[in-house]
């Protein structure tokens, strides 16, 4: 088999055989193929796109390259959740607890953040000793024992994804439905879940700007999950404006505890709900999303979710008196209002500028070697559809430097206030069964 022939196919709108996408992928990840063919097929596949069984090849080609978890220690079915991504997404440190505290083994792979603010394992790391670094055999342990565990990404999980991306990233070809999609679900596979929720976000402050992008994603996405066996669904929601209030390690730490009580934002609260609903229902622990939703606003109202939080940070080095006072969390030295310059309603909040915003003040890494300073970031006063009259805070900025005015900046721009009543949109656009 030649590469210059399975470019040519699939240059010409054919369908590639399993054998095919085998052999690309095993011969790009050997280095037995160089960067330029491959460059040439991820362009082909750009103008050409693929099959829901070419995806699925593509999947498992990219699954096979390196390390698969084996969860099969763990009792019970194993959901994992997936997010593409935004600002002030936080819905792991809630959900995480949430499903756990009804009997659902949440056994999760995380990785570190590149861009706005930190990854899972940067935000949990807010909490004084948490750590990541633990052995398969204690994390399978600790799930079976409290239900719940976080453990960082493999350094050899999907190696062909890693150097695909690193491709399409200088040759144009990110936008590629197929490319991402198997992308996405490639880490999932490979991560060991039973079942899988996605939650494929849409708007400014996403990665798919507009919504008939999203949906085809997500339709990829539950397509290439369900056809290698893996019970998935997908919904989409809103990223228009940042979820919550809270961006920042430390100020999304507090905001999940928040959250958990029943007293967190109303957008972050009800996504976690109905992507926790899905969690409990695909691990077959309820058999309608009612019955699954009553289940997890009783453990938030019952304390049951708090207290497997607790544990959960405690079973891994965490100082659990965090939830008690979250005082005890990294706190910045300045606080500083954003004041409203302007009467009116808040018609749109840019979630990228938000953001931007937040990293410049080191809530997040501009390459992979920043630091990030946890204690860093922004609480929103006022969000779309909100009146504000002239010197109310909008935000407030949470700082280890005096100097915040890139920042303030950044978020004047990305407030729009208008004199006209505004609604607020929609959080849940559609559900991908």
């Amino acid at each position: 088999m030649r590469m210059v022939d399975v470019i040519e196919k699939k240059r010409d709108g054919h369908e590639l055989s399993m054998e095919e996408i085998q052999f690309l992928i095993e011969g790009y990840t050997n280095n037995t193929i160089p960067d330029y063919q491959m460059s040439a097929f991820a362009m082909a596949i750009f103008f050409q796109g693929m099959t829901q069984q070419e995806r699925v090849y593509l999947t498992e080609a990219m699954v096979n390259s390196g390390d698969q978890i084996d969860l099969s220690g763990i009792k019970g079915i194993k959901v994992d959740k997936h997010s593409t991504g935004g600002v002030g997404d936080t819905t792991t440190l809630v959900l995480a607890p949430l499903v756990a505290a009804v009997g659902v083994p949440v056994a999760k792979m995380s990785g570190r953040g590149l861009g706005h603010t930190g990854g899972t394992i940067d935000k949990l790391e807010a909490v004084p000793g948490f750590h990541v670094e633990i052995s398969n055999e204690e994390f399978i342990k600790l799930v079976n024992d409290n239900k719940i565990a976080v453990i960082g990404q493999s350094a050899n999980l999907t190696p062909a994804d890693k150097k695909l991306y690193g491709l399409r990233d200088v040759t144009a070809t990110v936008n590629s439905i197929p490319l991402i999609a198997s992308s996405i679900m490639s880490k999932k596979i490979a991560s060991g879940a039973d079942a899988i929720v996605l939650d494929v976000k849409t708007g400014n402050g996403a990665f798919m700007k507009e919504l008939d992008d999203a949906v085809d994603l997500a339709k990829a996405m539950v397509e290439i999950g369900n056809g290698v066996g893996r019970r998935t669904m997908a919904v989409i929601s809103d990223m228009s404006q940042p979820l919550g209030f809270a961006i920042g390690n430390a100020l999304e730490v507090k905001e999940a505890i928040d959250t958990l009580v029943g007293k967190g934002p109303e957008d972050l609260q009800e996504l976690c709900l109905v992507l926790g609903s899905h969690m409990v229902v695909l691990a077959q622990k309820a058999k309608t999303i009612e019955e699954a939703r009553q289940m997890l606003v009783e453990v938030m109202e019952n304390g049951k979710a708090l207290e497997t939080f607790k544990v959960f940070l405690a079973s891994q080095g965490g100082d659990a008196t965090v939830i008690d006072d979250p005082l005890r969390l990294p706190t910045a030295t300045y606080i500083i209002e954003v004041k409203a310059q302007k009467e009116g309603y808040v018609s749109e909040i840019i979630a990228d500028k938000i953001g931007t915003a937040a990293m410049v003040l080191g809530a997040g890494r501009a390459t992979k070697d920043s630091i990030i300073d946890l204690a860093v970031g922004l609480v929103l006063n006022k969000k779309v559809g909100d009146f504000v009259k002239v010197g109310e805070s909008l935000v407030t900025i949470h700082s280890n430097s005096e100097n915040v005015g890139d920042a303030k900046k950044r978020i004047y721009e990305a407030y729009s206030i208008v004199e006209h009543q505004v609604k607020a949109p929609s959080l849940i656009y559609k559900e991908i069964l």
